[in-house]
């Protein structure tokens, strides 16, 4: 052996911890000051992977770690916001945790609960008039003699559709007024009908002539429209409480019922399905689901109207 590689392995054994081959197979033994190094090693590098248990309890208990464990996170050398216990913090930087207070439900801003039949790609006049119109009662005899004519139109067109043309409708019957409409002439009409042809295809003046005839005649009966038409329900709505669309009929025996006695009165088209829907847009059927805001809003308003009011009140 030459003298420079007598002085190579002088050097080597000197610079590192001497290595022995066991009897299980080349497995390294460490010499004691050498493991003594990698131990110390390891115990300076525990609080680094450790997790502070203060913000984990504080985390659980929704508190903010900023006020109550100061002390803790300048440790870090960082501000400290809020601490999730499953997760493993880093001394470079730790990651906040947005925990909702107990009890609270986590709901979309602007979100708001209609009946299944309102979407969000539905009309914006329909949900409007869903919103504003379809299930409040409705005791005013011009409104109802309206409401029942787009009922009657709903035989051809859809809500929706019949929305979009309601102003149509408005100008050509004179502003939904019956005694109006009852004493139009066939001059009138036949203006009408030449308008319908381009406007309301589907449209038939003569029967909205007929319904308002009739409907004036009711007036005369029983003192206004409104209350020949309320008192099948006993003037109360009747407050269905469905929770599924489909649980909503197209027509009930009270809308039979009604049917008949308009049928027998001279009125047209007024068959079980469309005096249903006239009775669910004139409220005197609340057929809101439950879990729309509508239903219990439309339920306040009936309440409100039935509250005496401060001038009725004899002192």
């Amino acid at each position: 052996m030459s003298v420079a590689t007598e002085h190579r392995l002088a050097a080597k054994t000197g610079s590192e911890a001497r290595v022995i081959l066991g009897p299980s197979g080349n497995r390294i033994r460490v010499s004691e000051e050498a493991k003594r190094k990698k131990e110390s090693f390891k115990k300076n590098q525990k609080p680094s992977r450790l997790v502070s248990a203060t913000p984990c309890l504080v985390a659980r208990n929704n508190l903010s770690v900023d006020s109550t464990c100061s002390s803790d996170s300048s440790s870090w050398g960082s501000s400290v916001t809020m601490v999730s216990s499953k997760r493993r913090v880093k001394p470079n930087g730790l990651r906040s945790v947005k925990i909702v207070p107990d009890g609270v439900e986590s709901v979309v801003a602007g979100l708001v609960k209609r009946c299944d039949w309102i979407t969000e790609n539905s009309d914006p006049l329909y949900t409007a008039f869903h919103d504003e119109e379809w299930g409040v009662p409705v005791r005013d005899d011009r409104k109802l003699f309206e409401l029942l004519v787009l009922s009657q139109a709903l035989a051809e067109f859809t809500w929706p559709a019949i929305l979009s043309k309601r102003d149509m409708f408005r100008t050509l019957f004179d502003d939904f007024d019956p005694s109006s409409v009852a004493s139009f002439t066939e001059k009138k009409l036949l203006s009408l009908r030449l308008k319908c042809m381009v406007l309301l295809p589907d449209c038939i003046p003569e029967l909205h002539v007929f319904t308002s005839i009739y409907s004036l005649q009711i007036q005369q009966e029983f003192g206004s429209f409104s209350n020949y038409c309320w008192s099948f329900v006993n003037h109360k709505p009747i407050r269905n409480g469905f929770r599924y669309a489909r649980q909503v009929p197209v027509k009930t025996p009270k809308a039979e019922t009604i049917s008949k006695d308009l049928m027998h009165r001279g009125f047209r088209c007024v068959g079980p399905s469309v005096v249903y829907s006239f009775m669910q847009v004139a409220g005197l059927a609340n057929d809101h689901l439950v879990t729309c805001f509508r239903y219990h809003e439309c339920n306040n308003i009936v309440e409100n109207d039935q509250k005496p009011r401060t001038e009725d009140i004899e002192v």
